[in-house]
Formats: structure tokens, C-alpha cells, sequence
């Protein structure tokens, strides 16, 4: 067994990789502080084909150091609006069709595994800030609550860390479904 080389892995590069079509997904960072998860959310973004992050009120934009940093070059190859109010791109989102999922401990929630997306249904996932959650403003927008059931003592994931399961999730449902 060997570790493949680069060139054998067959990764487009950004201009190819813009069009390749993506699946019916969009992400929403509401407010999230960290830099570093957000060039996680990129470089995650980047491997499942999402269509585009909008990034939301104190969420830090590219050019950034510690955003490069995590995403390694993905700020260049997925597409990305900076929008002051979460609110906003949320109803926008809804008057274009989309069905918006928030990524929060509400009540109703529904487990991740328990939550059926119609192959076609364009979606937009929202997590929230790592102290506070999806801003309570936002939380009226979404049309479903989902959640990652845990075993331990903590009741959270990091947010790159849930955006990146949610994601992966999302996208292996959407290429099994079609």
C-alpha cells in the first residue's frame, strides 16, 4: 500500500471545478466567529459540490490569513456572498424555493438521520455561532430544526466539525437519490 501523489488524485482546479454542476445545496453562517472554521466550512464545501456560502454578519469574508489558512484555496473555487442580516438571505432563499434547515437544538428538532430531502428540493443549511447557536431572529425562517444526536458530555460539536457531517450527509443523500 502507498499514499497516492497528488497528480494522481485527479482534482480539477478551480476554473474546471466551477462548472461542475453542484448539488441543490447552499450553506449559511450565521455570525460565526472563528476564521478557522470558516475556511473549514470552505475546504468542506469544496468537496461536496456545494453551490454557494453566504456569509453572515460578524462571519469574517476572504481575503482573510487564518480563513485561508484552513480552507487551502477553497475560497477561490466556492462561490460566496457576504450579507450583513441572516435574516435577509433567509427570506430571499425562501421566495427563491428554498427549504431552510437550521442546524440547532430546538423544540421540534429532527435527527439528521430522520430528516427525508427530496432529491430536487433546493435546500440552504444554516449553522449558527459557536457560543449562541442560529441567532433567535433567524430561528422563526427555518422550516426544520435538525440535529446530530451525541452519547458524550458535551452538547455540542465544533461548528466545522457539524458542518462537515451535515454536509457530507446531504450530499451522499442527494448522489444516492439521483
Amino acid at each position: 500500500m502507498r499514499k497516492r501523489e497528488m497528480d494522481e488524485l485527479g482534482r480539477p482546479d478551480p476554473e474546471k471545478y466551477k462548472k461542475l454542476p453542484k448539488i441543490p445545496l447552499v450553506v449559511v453562517l450565521d455570525n460565526i466567529r472563528s476564521q478557522q472554521n470558516v475556511g473549514s466550512v470552505f475546504r468542506t464545501a469544496d468537496a461536496y459540490l456545494i453551490e454557494k456560502i453566504f456569509l453572515c454578519g460578524i462571519t469574517a469574508v476572504p481575503p482573510h490569513r487564518e480563513i485561508h489558512r484552513a480552507a487551502l484555496g477553497a475560497t477561490e473555487s466556492v462561490d460566496w456572498i457576504y450579507a450583513q442580516e441572516t435574516c435577509d438571505v433567509l427570506t430571499n432563499l425562501k421566495k427563491q424555493g428554498f427549504l431552510i434547515a437550521g442546524v440547532e437544538q430546538c423544540h421540534p428538532s429532527l435527527s439528521l438521520r430522520d430528516f427525508l430531502q427530496q432529491p430536487s428540493q433546493k435546500t440552504a443549511i444554516v449553522f449558527g455561532n459557536e457560543v449562541n447557536g442560529i441567532s433567535d431572529e433567524a430561528i422563526p425562517l427555518l422550516d426544520v430544526c435538525l440535529e446530530l444526536p451525541q452519547f458524550g458530555t458535551k452538547h455540542s460539536l465544533n461548528v466545522s466539525v457539524c458542518a462537515g457531517i451535515v454536509i457530507w450527509e446531504l450530499f451522499h443523500w442527494q448522489r444516492k437519490a439521483t
